[in-house]
């Protein structure tokens, strides 16, 4: 049997799988931020039309797959799966969210690599032909997001330096294996890495280490380097993992500093809207892909990218009993056109 995988972690797809259509929605803070112009729609209401938080954030994930879906001329009924997480116990923004569309559903949880994981699940069935169109979707809250992991919003605490703003914003995008691209050409499973880092106020730098492992195996795997990309984007470490990945690439001799950047960094502007070390959650790295991100490489502005968002693997419950925070990264390969065809 012909194998696709190149490496351990990776695998290059012979069919590459195109980006049929793509959404993305965002709330009242990521309208003041400097991508506000790339969002499908921006609501100022942080309960999207509902009574709770909760509820909003699965409103959100309804609304983005129906933007995505009226975008590619599609109906649910046309799609052969949905691949969705998000942060919240039981991913509940999730499954309440997406229950009335009757679509074969993977749920997942990736923390915030979900958007990369659910990409890469879907470009796999797509390139072994399992399916014909699917769609990978995440989301996140601020307020949901707060509350669960941190502290109550109304509690009022003190953010720290190394804190990170939860964005509240959901993506989608369907794959389809006919397309006029972007296309998916490789993808990088991650592997989980713990350095040690126990303060959940700190997620860019227990999340660094899994960016460096994955970007690095890609590298090794397909033959590249940093150079072979327009832009290399790992998801919302923020300022401080930015750095850190930065660091630790250049110990090894690579120079990451001229095509690298980080969704958490993008997202919003850090001085002006006091985000400290910048934006994180699942929703982050879906907005900016879902928005920014594809309509550069549709556009011409980029030709291939290399995207990796990165997730921190803990819980309340994990938090409180002590234990360190083990981080995840998935990587996906992008090229505006079909590469080997």
């Amino acid at each position: 049997m012909q194998t696709k995988r190149a490496g351990r972690q990776t695998v290059q797809l012979s069919h590459p799988p195109s980006v049929v259509s793509f959404a993305n929605i965002g709330g009242r803070m990521e309208g003041q931020g400097p991508l506000s112009d790339y969002f499908d729609e921006l609501s100022p209401d942080a309960f999207f039309g509902k009574k709770t938080w909760e509820q909003g954030e699965s409103a959100m994930q309804e609304r983005v797959l129906r933007r995505a879906l009226e975008k590619g001329g599609l109906t649910a009924g046309e799609l052969d799966y949905v691949l969705a997480g998000d942060l919240l116990n039981q991913c509940i923004g999730t499954s309440f969210g997406l229950r009335s569309f009757h679509i074969p559903f993977y749920g997942l949880y990736g923390a915030c690599s979900t958007m990369g994981e659910s990409l890469s699940l879907a470009a796999l069935l797509i390139d072994g032909g399992f399916a014909r169109l699917a769609a990978a979707m995440t989301s996140s809250h601020y307020c949901t997001a707060e509350r669960q992991y941190r502290m109550p919003v109304p509690y009022g605490s003190q953010r720290t330096p190394t804190a990170q703003w939860t964005a509240t914003a959901s993506g989608c995008c369907i794959l389809g294996a006919q397309g006029d691209g972007p296309y998916i050409t490789h993808v990088t499973c991650g592997r989980i890495v713990d350095w040690g880092i126990t303060d959940a106020n700190n997620m860019g730098a227990a999340m660094a280490p899994a960016a460096y492992d994955t970007l690095r195996a890609h590298f090794t795997a397909t033959a590249t380097g940093p150079e072979d990309y327009d832009l290399i984007v790992t998801g919302d470490l923020g300022l401080l993992g930015h750095q850190i990945v930065t660091d630790l690439f250049r110990q090894d001799g690579v120079d990451m500093t001229k095509n690298y950047t980080d969704c958490g960094l993008l997202l919003y502007h850090l001085e002006k809207q006091d985000m400290h070390a910048g934006g994180s959650g699942c929703g982050c790295s879906a907005a900016v892909f879902n928005g920014y991100l594809l309509r550069g490489l549709r556009e011409g502005r980029w030709k291939r990218l290399l995207f990796a968002p990165t997730g921190a693997l803990l819980s309340p419950t994990s938090s409180f009993q002590g234990e360190s925070i083990p981080g995840i990264c998935h990587a996906v390969a992008l090229s505006a056109a079909k590469e080997g065809v």
